[in-house]
């Protein structure tokens, strides 16, 4: 998974993100996606290591497909009644709940001590408490959102059960774009004018 998310990340994943669906690799994918295996005793990754890769494996597939591959990939939202649906959802609280456990832990500290953490240790910190992989579940949202009307509506009415905001979506997703790495100007360009676009359609 770690080789896969890896191929599959930046501006060079497109001809791989291809392959995947073209060698039937979602049938793979997508059962993982919908159940965490339990970490083996003595090696595999931890529950939270693979979330957060097949997340950015699923996110990097989809900035790159286009056409019927990527259809392909949107419309496995809509299969066995909504389920994958269901499952990006239950992530995205998953994972903003723990977010909102480190802003309030931050919180804390800066009062107990008096101090004022800067902007990049907060940043930093909310990161290593699975910010990057919540933004990957809302952008995965949002995109596929944006690609089918029908899905967008059944993510919909699931947020606003779990009393939910599409709005905290479309936040995350923003600070999402605005930090993505600048290694690759060019992709950073093309990265931030579809969110742009993204965001404007949701």
């Amino acid at each position: 998974m770690k080789v896969l998310n890896h191929a599959v990340s930046g501006p060079d994943g497109g001809s791989n993100s291809n392959k995947i669906v073209d060698i039937l690799g979602l049938r793979t994918l997508f059962p993982l996606f919908m159940k965490t295996p339990r970490k083996s005793q003595r090696k595999g990754l931890s529950v939270r290591e693979h979330e957060e890769h097949i997340i950015s494996i699923l996110a990097g597939i989809l900035q790159h497909l286009t056409g019927q591959n990527r259809n392909r990939v949107v419309v496995k939202f809509e299969e066995n009644d909504f389920e994958k649906v269901e499952r990006i959802c239950e992530l995205h609280f998953k994972y903003l709940e723990k977010i909102n456990s480190v802003d309030k832990a931050i919180v804390e500290e800066m009062r107990n001590s008096g101090e004022q953490l800067d902007e990049d240790e907060i940043y930093l910190r909310r990161l290593d408490g699975g910010l990057f992989t919540l933004q990957l579940i809302d952008y995965i949202i949002l995109d596929v959102s944006v690609a089918n009307a029908v899905v967008k509506e059944k993510i919909r009415n699931v947020i606003q059960l779990r009393r939910g905001s599409m709005e905290t979506v479309r936040e995350i997703v923003k600070e999402y774009a605005q930090n993505i790495g600048d290694e690759n100007k060019e992709w950073k360009a093309k990265q931030n004018q579809y969110i742009d676009n993204l965001i404007e359609q949701f």
